[in-house]
């Protein structure tokens, strides 16, 4: 393939050398993991149709191969789109701004990853939790939402979750009212930075580098007090 014939290309600076390294790397890598992909696992195939089951599939193998892969820690993202229903928000087709098929599908997936870590006893071991750019405004533009601030998250996990609770408040949310900025775009009761710091923490990210990822993070939390964060995992 031309980039394995580019990295064989003698390099003649330090850039192209450190370049050629990376890739080499890279398209190493990138055989170990389809070799891992492909190769005979106990992890149950994915409900068809699900791009996201898919995608979570393969992030199970990858766990399910840690040791083999040498990871100590592992940490993977997935996406599905569709949920910028600026228009089509109530559809009859997937395509169509369907929110509840997409819904659906998120639900589908995470029930099959959900019982996939159980097949591989890693429950307790592997914490899922949802992320976006925004949330939608609560006044409707006629035929869905536009672009708005506050949203809801939600975390799985086995017994490092303190779960079946709802972290955060709701305080005013009716539209026009005091926490209403307008157009339904109500102001957040839970800052991200404390949700990412309950991540960052069970990743075991020392405290004091905490304020260096989360510079704002002073404004909704102490680090050496528990009382002032969330607590959604031990």
């Amino acid at each position: 393939m031309a980039l394995q014939q580019n990295n064989a290309f003698a390099a003649r600076s330090a850039m192209r050398t450190a370049y050629s390294e990376i890739a080499s790397r890279a398209v190493t890598n990138s055989d170990l993991v389809r070799g891992l992909l492909d190769a005979p696992s106990i992890v149950p195939d994915a409900p068809p149709g699900s791009n996201l089951a898919s995608q979570l599939r393969a992030i199970a193998k990858m766990i399910e191969n840690s040791q083999e892969l040498g990871h100590t820690r592992q940490i993977f993202f997935c996406a599905i789109g569709g949920f910028d229903n600026h228009d089509g928000l109530i559809g009859t087709d997937a395509n169509d701004g369907n929110h509840a098929a997409r819904l659906q599908d998120v639900n589908n997936s995470l029930k099959y990853f959900w019982d996939t870590l159980g097949v591989l006893g890693m429950r307790d071991s592997v914490t899922t939790f949802t992320a976006s750019d925004f949330g939608r405004t609560y006044r409707s533009n006629g035929d869905g939402s536009d672009h708005g601030w506050a949203g809801h998250h939600f975390v799985m996990g086995g017994s490092q979750v303190d779960g079946q609770k709802v972290y955060g408040s709701f305080d005013d949310i009716g539209i026009d009212g005091s926490m209403d900025t307008g157009q339904g775009r109500f102001i957040p009761t839970t800052a991200v930075d404390a949700y990412s710091f309950e991540i960052a923490r069970w990743l075991d990210v020392p405290l004091s580098e905490m304020p260096v990822i989360f510079p704002n993070l002073h404004r909704f939390l102490d680090v050496n007090d528990p009382a002032t964060q969330l607590g959604m995992l031990a």
